[in-house]
């Protein structure tokens, strides 16, 4: 298991470059499939969701030609299998995301269960009953899922009970070669979701979001796509997360190829608690100039506070002056980098919201939630955060404790780094070239 030693104390300091996002570019190298032609993909980060999703995508008929560091033209000329592999599946959530192009070219799919980050579960059910109504029948075991669309797919005018990114996403890329007319209703609105759109509507489909209306969708079908050339947008959590590393370590960074609007409710969020924000055209400077005030936030679909946010925004408030909340409406179960914090000196209490209606106000399905399960935590603060050795599990936790050795004196050791690699290319060697002391360590084979 490969590992951060890490020496903390230090203030960041400097300029940074945010990749391309995590959560656009390998659904965008999936929805490539959707074409014979060759579609070539710019602003790729190099991170292992992405590498697994391209051995899956070249196990089902795929090819890649790399461009660059950060480039790929991506040909898959015929579908090979419409089987996505069972070790590479299990290992990544990207799996039943195959289920658009597959569906599209060959009217069947079988995936295993998806997996990724401890979160809780990934329920499917929202996207399975809007693909039944196009047409797909839908059959699981203990083994997975296989989707069959033997007539092909039909347009539709479907409902979400509730907004979900990844499957609208999926939705978009089965209804844009589906027979007739489609529209989305309570769909998602993440910018990575534009980004899909505008990635599609360059290789022929006809996607438009309701501009009085955003939360509908409306698709027309066509009956074959093209190549295109598309630059993935820029990843806004890889963003948020170097403004918390200048603000934990009461530093100042330039975050540089960021469009300042996508993660605007977080920079307003810090700016209540008095942090300097100042916005470019496609950058943003963040600087620690004094105390930071607590605040209460809870996460929600955009434009509310991003999920992925939360963790990392949590060792921002374990230094803010006085209780902060944090209400996780979103998933079931993240608040694993709690217990982390703790073991390093935070100040923190666990609690279960009093709400009147948790079915409607909360995101995920009641069936996955489970009474051990806290939905909210205070942060007492400020406090120092002391040298600790810890061990990670997911994605996000990952990169808030690595930010939590960054503040706390002495040394510390991380390790799960491979959970980190996931969403993040080269934070070490990114975050030392901002004034951290960190000494990577890595196995071979992870």
């Amino acid at each position: 298991m490969s590992k951060y030693i890490i020496h903390g104390g230090k203030p960041l300091n400097g300029e940074v470059i945010i990749r391309g996002a995590k959560n656009a570019s390998y659904k965008q190298i999936i929805a490539s499939m959707l074409t014979d032609e060759p579609v070539e993909l710019t602003n790729i980060p190099q991170i292992s969701d992405v590498r697994i999703t391209s051995s899956i995508a070249e196990s089902l008929g795929a090819e890649f030609k790399p461009v660059g560091e950060h480039g790929l033209i991506i040909q898959t000329k015929e579908i090979k299998s419409s089987e996505v592999p069972s070790g590479a599946g299990e290992k990544s959530r990207t799996s039943f995301i195959f289920t658009g192009p597959l569906l599209a070219r060959t009217g069947k799919i079988t995936f295993p269960t998806p997996g990724g980050d401890k979160l809780g579960e990934r329920p499917l059910d929202r996207l399975f009953a809007c693909l039944e109504q196009m047409g797909t029948v839908v059959e699981i075991n203990e083994n997975g899922c296989t989707l069959t669309a033997a007539n092909g797919l039909t347009g539709t005018d479907f409902t979400f009970n509730k907004p979900s990114h990844t499957s609208t996403e999926v939705i978009l890329m089965a209804a844009a070669m589906a027979k007739g007319k489609s529209v989305i209703r309570n769909a998602a609105c993440e910018p990575e979701i534009d980004d899909l759109i505008e990635m599609l509507n360059g290789m022929g489909a006809r996607i438009e979001r309701d501009k009085e209306t955003p939360t509908i969708i409306r698709i027309e079908g066509v009956e074959k796509l093209h190549g295109t050339s598309h630059q993935v947008i820029s990843d806004r959590n890889e963003a948020v997360t170097f403004i918390c590393a200048a603000l934990a370590t009461k530093g100042s960074i330039s975050i540089l190829r960021i469009e300042p609007q996508i993660i605007e409710t977080f920079l307003r969020t810090i700016e209540k608690m008095g942090a300097k924000v100042n916005r470019g055209k496609d950058e943003v400077f963040i600087q620690w100039i004094g105390p930071l005030k607590a605040v209460d936030i809870e996460t929600e679909p955009e434009p509310g506070f991003m999920t992925d946010w939360q963790a990392l925004f949590s060792l921002v408030l374990t230094q803010a002056v006085g209780v902060s909340s944090v209400i996780e409406r979103i998933y079931p179960q993240r608040f694993q980098h709690i217990g982390l914090l703790n073991q390093m000196g935070a100040k923190t209490k666990l609690f279960q919201p009093e709400i009147a209606n948790p079915e409607t106000y909360y995101h995920f399905n009641p069936e996955s939630d489970k009474p051990e399960f806290m939905h909210g935590v205070k942060i007492y603060g400020p406090c120092k955060l002391k040298a600790t050795n810890l061990k990670v599990a997911d994605l996000r936790a990952g990169a808030t404790v690595t930010l939590a050795a960054l503040m706390a004196e002495g040394e510390s050791t991380v390790e799960g780094v491979e959970y980190i690699e996931r969403g993040y290319e080269k934070l070490a060697e990114r975050l030392t070239q901002l004034g951290a002391s960190i000494n990577y360590i890595k196995v071979n084979g992870n």
